[in-house]
This record gives C-alpha cells, sequence and structure tokens, in this order.
C-alpha cells in the first residue's frame, strides 16, 4: 500500500478531534470526509477504516510508541506509525514520520500483548469489571470478539420486499450479499460498500441493522392490530422492524426523552412505508400515565452501556467510565419499574440492552420481579447474546408476561 499525504494527514486531524476533543468517531469521520469532494471511495474507505483502527487499538498503541493524553501533533503521527508497522505498510520518508525504529515496535507488541488489558487494549477498570461480571475465560473470548472490525448486515423491509428480491437487486448494483442463517431478514454484505447510496436504500427496501438487534423485535411476539409501545426508540431501528412484524396494522407508539431522534424517526417511517406510527416524546410523566394498562406489548430497549456494540463503535471504550455504569443502572431499573406500567393484563414486554454485562441483564430483571411492582410480572424466557458465540453484537433480552 501506497500512503498518501492527504489521506494520512486526515487521519491525524480526525484522531486529534476524537482524542484530545472528544468528540464522537462516527461524527468526526462524517466531517473529515468533506475535505475534498475528489476522494473517491478506496481514498473515503482508507480514513475511515484507519482512524477507527488506531482509536480501537488506542492504549496499545501508545503503550508502544510511549505517548499520552493529550496527545501532540508529533505524538498522533507516533500512533500511526506503529500502526503502519503493525500492519506491515512501508513507511514513506516523510519529515513526520523520520526515525521508525520498526523493531523495538514489534518486540513492544509481542511483549504487552500477553497481558489482556494491552492487547485488547481496554482501560484497567473496564477489564476488572468485565472479569467479574463474565468470569475469566467467557470475558477473555468476549472482549477478543467485541475488537473485531463489525460486518455491515442489512435487514430487508419486508413490508416493501422479500429478502431474495433485495439479494438481486443488490446484486445488479454491485453489491453482493449472503443471507444468515437464523436471522429471517438478515443479509450480509460480502465486502464493505456504501449501501446508502443506493437506489434499494432510497426507495426504503432495507435498514441497515446487526444480526443481533435484528432479534430483539421478533422475540417481543406482536401481531398485527395489536397496540405496541417502543418505550426507548430513539431514531427507531427496532421500531421499524416491530412495523414490519406487524404488518402496518394496528397501533405502534414510539417513545423517546429525545424529539430530535423522534424526528429522524418520522423521516425513515416514510421512506420505510410505514404508516401505523405514532411519535411521543417524553416531556413529563404525563405521557407515560395516559398508557397504563394500555399496551398488548411494550419494548424496553434500554439505554446502557453499549459494551456489545463496541465493535462499531470502539471510541465508547474510551468514554465509558465506573460513575456512568452506576448511573445506567440506576436510570434502567426505574424504565423497568415505570414503563412496565404500561402493560395490560396479560400483555408482554421485552427488556433489551446492547450490553454483554449480567448487572445491567439479568440482575436488573430479577430486581423488578423482586420488587412490589414486578410481582404481577413472570419472567417467560431471556437469552444472553454473545459477541463470542455468534459473531455479532453483545445483546440481552428478557420476554416477561403481566399474568
Amino acid at each position: 500500500m501506497r500512503l498518501h499525504r492527504n489521506l494520512v494527514f486526515a487521519v491525524i486531524d480526525a484522531l486529534n478531534l476524537i482524542f484530545n476533543e472528544k468528540e464522537y468517531a462516527d461524527k468526526v469521520i462524517e466531517k473529515v470526509l468533506r475535505y475534498d469532494k475528489r476522494w473517491g471511495a478506496r481514498d473515503r474507505g482508507f480514513i475511515a477504516e484507519t482512524t477507527y483502527d488506531i482509536v480501537r487499538w488506542k492504549r496499545l498503541y501508545s503503550e508502544i510508541a510511549e505517548v499520552r493524553e493529550p496527545y501532540s501533533r508529533p505524538n498522533l503521527f507516533r500512533l500511526f506509525t506503529v500502526w503502519c508497522v503493525l500492519k506491515g505498510i512501508s513507511i514513506p520518508d516523510w519529515k513526520q514520520l523520520e526515525t521508525t525504529p520498526e523493531r523495538r515496535i514489534k518486540g513492544r507488541f509481542d511483549e504487552l500483548s500477553k497481558i489482556r488489558k494491552f492487547r485488547e487494549s481496554i482501560p484497567d477498570w473496564l477489564d476488572e469489571l468485565g472479569e467479574k461480571s463474565l468470569g475469566n475465560d467467557l470475558w477473555t473470548k468476549e472482549i477478543a470478539a467485541l475488537n473485531k472490525q463489525a460486518e455491515v448486515i442489512l435487514r430487508t423491509n419486508t413490508l416493501k420486499i422479500q429478502k431474495a428480491q433485495l439479494q438481486e437487486l443488490l446484486a445488479d448494483s454491485e453489491i453482493e450479499t449472503i443471507p444468515i442463517e437464523g436471522y429471517p431478514d438478515a443479509l450480509k454484505l460480502k465486502e464493505r460498500k456504501n449501501v446508502f447510496t443506493t437506489e434499494a436504500f432510497k426507495n426504503g427496501f432495507f435498514e441497515v441493522q446487526d444480526a443481533s438487534s435484528q432479534l430483539v423485535a421478533p422475540f417481543l411476539e406482536v401481531k398485527p392490530g395489536q397496540r405496541v409501545v417502543d418505550a426507548c426508540a430513539g431514531a427507531g431501528g427496532k421500531t421499524l422492524h416491530l412495523a414490519s412484524q406487524m404488518q402496518n396494522k394496528g397501533q405502534l407508539i414510539a417513545l423517546d426523552i429525545y424529539e430530535s431522534k423522534l424526528k429522524k424517526l418520522k423521516i425513515r417511517t416514510r421512506r420505510n412505508g410505514v404508516h401505523n406510527v405514532e411519535t411521543r416524546a417524553i416531556d413529563s410523566t404525563k405521557v407515560i400515565k395516559k398508557l397504563h394498562g394500555s399496551a398488548d406489548r411494550v419494548l424496553l430497549d434500554a439505554p446502557c452501556s453499549g459494551l456489545g456494540v463496541i465493535r462499531r463503535n470502539p471510541d465508547s471504550k474510551w468514554k465509558l467510565e465506573p460513575e456512568f455504569m452506576e448511573r445506567i443502572m440506576g436510570v434502567q431499573q426505574d424504565i423497568l419499574q415505570n414503563y412496565s406500567k404500561m402493560v395490560k393484563k396479560g400483555g408482554q414486554m421485552v427488556y433489551a440492552t446492547c450490553s454483554v454485562l449480567p448487572q445491567e441483564n439479568t440482575n436488573q430483571v430479577k430486581a423488578f420481579l423482586d420488587s412490589e411492582n414486578g410481582l404481577e410480572f413472570k419472567l417467560i424466557k431471556e437469552q444472553n447474546i454473545y459477541s463470542s458465540e455468534s459473531g455479532y453484537d453483545g445483546f440481552y433480552m428478557a420476554l416477561i408476561k403481566k399474568i
């Protein structure tokens, strides 16, 4: 691979914004890719994938390069040279990349790779928490799997098209996909491509959604004609899946505390041909109270650590803090206690997170069921989805029925 100065400098700019300015990686990549309209798909791919790679291995590379935050520009170039050496990429004769000790870099890598917190490039506290929560063997396998680059998975919008038809349509656009066994609506891209520019996407024939995430809506067992509440809808990936499962029939109420996210959902519903969704911002407790005892199904896709999705959000490893973990577990229990009141007798709810930690998952469900509000409910089934077993994101789901 021959390195181009303008592309490498774009990567350095991106790393500065992510590491020093604490901006979100996905937003930074969007910003940096607008630098030069002449960049083609390969150029953009290099910038995005190289940036994400260095973000993913920040701690390991920093230890090897012997640099610390806040990173000066020369230090960011040192991280980049470590990436080059470990990828086997020839380093050009630029003044920013002078005197690269390749043998020492490889030696340090071999040495540090024997220690999990360096090998998997995670903070000490997170490594300790993972081992304590999952045990040494499972945590070792899980964090290794969570550090692999996420594949691009599509969910067929069955309101508009069937999976086989979508596969053919994408093939006509030179996007090769393969079905995934056990995931009825999923197609996996054989190689990474920008699917958002395709006519198929513009026509609402698919959404990008990880395979594990695609298991949540079916877990709720919705039926056409029901009243269903997606209580933490966000921008609505699972709302749209629920709508297709309901065949656009019945009432689907999407709630969220952020009006801005619900506005994005409205745009997505139009593209997807979904017309049974009503959005409501949770701007007071009245919004929930009005729905007490009225829902056949409730989805609680609760806010969480996001530990199960760090494959696609590697910068979240550096944004997570122990204090946040304590706070978010309080939020999760509040959601279970208060939002469960929307379920009517005989109705069902699913509590789900994109975390692999039991304290955010099965422990929260047990605490709810043992509480006064939980006495009317019983656990039907639960499922832990580990990235090390499935190859996709880490998730948890519990189906709970009001008796």
